[in-house]
């Protein structure tokens, strides 16, 4: 999900750096030495730099004039950039992840009964190829991504482009999901379930599609909380 791993050392900065601020290495407010960081890094100013001009793009730090670089307060970061979200997991697993699931319920119902009402035949087509990948799909990689492709077409057919952006939020919860459930949780068939709300949206029936999609979602909170008891056991 991180939009920076394995982009070579000016990745690598990126993801240090960004870890550090996510989990209060770096203070609120407290100015960050470039000096320390290139010579601890072994980079050079630039690269430093640059990695922090990313930062700043996700809120994370500011560049103010006699001060430096500084941190900012965490009510001004970007807690919906895709790495942030990455590394605030890292940082409180369980917690975001409770919290991105409180997010999900308050609006991917919705958005299955406003895309029951709005769905076009383009809309549909790439739900049924969604679920023909979902059929398909031999490993868990293959997996989530056709989970995270039918979402996202479910998101796609409400016509809203502020909604769609909130894949963000589907792709994070399912990411981290799989990490936690994978060879713990025996996996049901997630086929007929998805099928039933690709029906309800086929059928123009909003209030059908909200319901088969607040299922979705309590099924797969289920699945975590199972998977986190299970582990706990071992």
């Amino acid at each position: 999900m991180s939009t920076y791993k394995g982009r070579g050392i000016h990745g690598q900065v990126v993801e240090i750096i960004g870890r550090r601020l996510v989990t209060g290495q770096f203070a609120e407010n407290g100015r960050i030495d470039l000096v320390e960081l290139e010579a601890e890094l072994q980079v050079s100013r630039t690269v430093v730099r640059e990695a922090l001009k990313v930062l700043a793009g996700k809120g994370l730090v500011d560049s103010r004039q006699k001060r430096g670089t500084v941190v900012r307060p965490r009510s001004e970061w970007n807690l919906l950039d895709p790495d942030v979200i990455s590394w605030e997991f890292e940082n409180r697993g369980t917690e975001m992840l409770g919290q991105l699931a409180e997010v999900r319920q308050m609006f991917e119902p919705a958005a299955a009964a406003l895309a029951a009402e709005r769905r076009t035949e383009a809309d549909l087509a790439e739900l049924e190829a969604a679920l023909e990948d979902m059929t398909a799909a031999r490993t868990p990689a293959e997996a989530a991504a056709a989970d995270l492709r039918f979402h996202r077409a479910v998101l796609a057919a409400t016509g809203n482009e502020l909604l769609v952006r909130m894949e963000v939020v589907i792709e994070s919860v399912l990411a981290e999901r799989d990490r936690i459930v994978h060879d713990v949780v025996t996996a049901d068939d997630p086929v007929p379930s998805h099928r039933a709300l690709l029906d309800a949206i086929r059928a123009g029936d909003g209030d059908a599609a909200r319901a088969r999609a607040l299922a979705l979602l309590d099924k797969s909170m289920a699945d975590v909380d199972r998977a986190a008891r299970l582990q706990g056991d071992r």
